[in-house]
């Protein structure tokens, strides 16, 4: 559904130019007709007892669980967006009894099939072949630090990390393509040149780096400062210089802008014209199972997310909910409800995201800002550029500082609605 916005895509008119699907032979999605990627919150079930985690997960089922017959209803429907890229997360997905079959049924549709287990004793090397046989393409599992004193702390649960490690040796065994999904938070941040160096060793595809959103359990301070997210976003491009794996910032599409301004920064010193990509040179690392690569996603913006009820939001960190699929058609819901049209339209956005020039290529993170805010639309409040526009109307006193300007718009985590 176009947007008649001035600026609110690259384009200028406010629908979606070419995105760039990574992979050969597909075609630029337009993220106003569909999305690249629905994850599916099979259930809030799981043994692991996280510190952020944004379900509050729980070690009992809900009895209101998308029954077996719902979730294959809802794969037929996702199927008509395309060969989007669909993932079974949680809670634990293997609490489901089931999953092995919906892979199959998924698969078979011709979805493109990823799963995030919990790093618990539940993920068998049995159950990995039983998935990999039914068409499961990828495999992630979460690596909050370098070593079991970390990661285990945050999990809150003993020998999690170990078990993160086998899982990932045995789904490699098995033929399945493996990431790695980390969370950046305000404690693990001198651990970060640790994990750039465990990632190169463990044989995966994909790291995948998510930036706290203060939401579930997580609190604003658990969150880095701009600033060291920033100092991430820096070590992350180095790394993917090098990296034998494609790397992805996610909940911070500021990285990028980092990646833009390094690229044109690298062109300028050797005399070159700079690269408009804001993919890294690992990009093509993705495409080794198919799952492939897309730029510019963002809540609601290429972006869909299910809840283990059915209920359909923007994504697992923007509880804003749009509709529940058993009640509402969910390509209707992603392509015309007023929040998703909204999210897509980044003529939208407020405050220095609304002049900011790296705008088309970043958006800021919508989820975070609900967050903080309580409104999708305001500025990213942890990033530390300060577009030449904003810098100007600070100094001529028409707008507050950062910190002003936050303090204003700030609101109570315990405000927050769980999903």
């Amino acid at each position: 559904m176009p947007h008649p916005t001035p600026g609110g895509h690259p384009n200028g008119t406010g629908t979606h130019p070419a995105h760039g699907l990574s992979g050969p032979g597909r075609p630029p999605m337009d993220f106003d007709r569909a999305p690249f990627l629905v994850i599916w919150e099979t259930t809030q079930a799981c043994d692991l007892a996280c510190r952020h985690c944004r379900a509050s997960a729980q070690p009992c089922r809900h009895p209101d669980e998308l029954s077996t017959e719902e979730a294959k209803s809802m794969l037929e429907r996702i199927r008509e967006f395309g060969p989007v890229i669909f993932v079974f997360s949680g809670g634990d997905a293997f609490k489901r009894l089931d999953i092995v079959e919906l892979t199959r049924y998924g698969a078979g549709l011709g979805l493109r099939m990823a799963i995030t287990p919990a790093t618990t004793p539940l993920a068998t090397r049995e159950m990995l072949q039983a998935l990999k046989d039914a068409g499961m393409s990828r495999l992630a599992v979460s690596l909050d630090g370098s070593n079991p004193g970390i990661h285990d702390e945050f999990r809150r649960v003993q020998g999690s990390f170990d078990h993160g490690l086998r899982i990932l040796r045995e789904a490699q065994e098995v033929g399945l393509t493996t990431q790695v999904n980390t969370v950046v938070r305000k404690n693990n941040l001198e651990d970060m040149d640790a994990m750039c160096q465990l990632m190169t060793e463990l044989g995966i595809v994909f790291w995948e780096v998510f930036f706290l959103v203060p939401m579930g359990r997580a609190r604003p301070e658990d969150v880095a400062s701009a600033q060291g997210f920033e100092e991430v976003f820096h070590r992350l491009y180095d790394l993917s210089k090098t990296a034998t794996f494609d790397i992805k910032a996610t909940a911070a599409p500021q990285y990028a802008r980092v990646v833009t301004q390094r690229k044109a920064q690298e062109a300028a010193d050797a005399g070159e014209r700079p690269d408009a990509d804001v993919l890294t040179q690992g990009a093509h690392h993705s495409l080794k199972d198919g799952i492939g690569r897309a730029r510019n996603v963002n809540d609601g913006d290429g972006f869909m997310f299910i809840s283990h009820l059915g209920d359909i939001y923007p994504s697992g960190f923007l509880p804003v909910r749009t509709g529940n699929i058993r009640t509402d058609d969910l390509v209707e819901v992603y392509r015309h409800h007023e929040v998703f049209t909204a999210l897509r339209d980044r003529g939208n956005l407020k405050g220095k995201c609304s002049v900011c020039n790296y705008r088309p290529r970043c958006g800021g993170s919508r989820a975070r800002a609900y967050a903080v805010t309580g409104d999708y639309l305001e500025a990213e409040p942890y990033c530390a550029y300060v577009p030449p526009r904003w810098a100007q109307l600070v100094e001529q006193g028409r707008v507050p500082d950062d910190a002003a300007y936050f303090a204003q718009r700030q609101r109570a985590v315990t405000e927050l609605p769980l999903l």
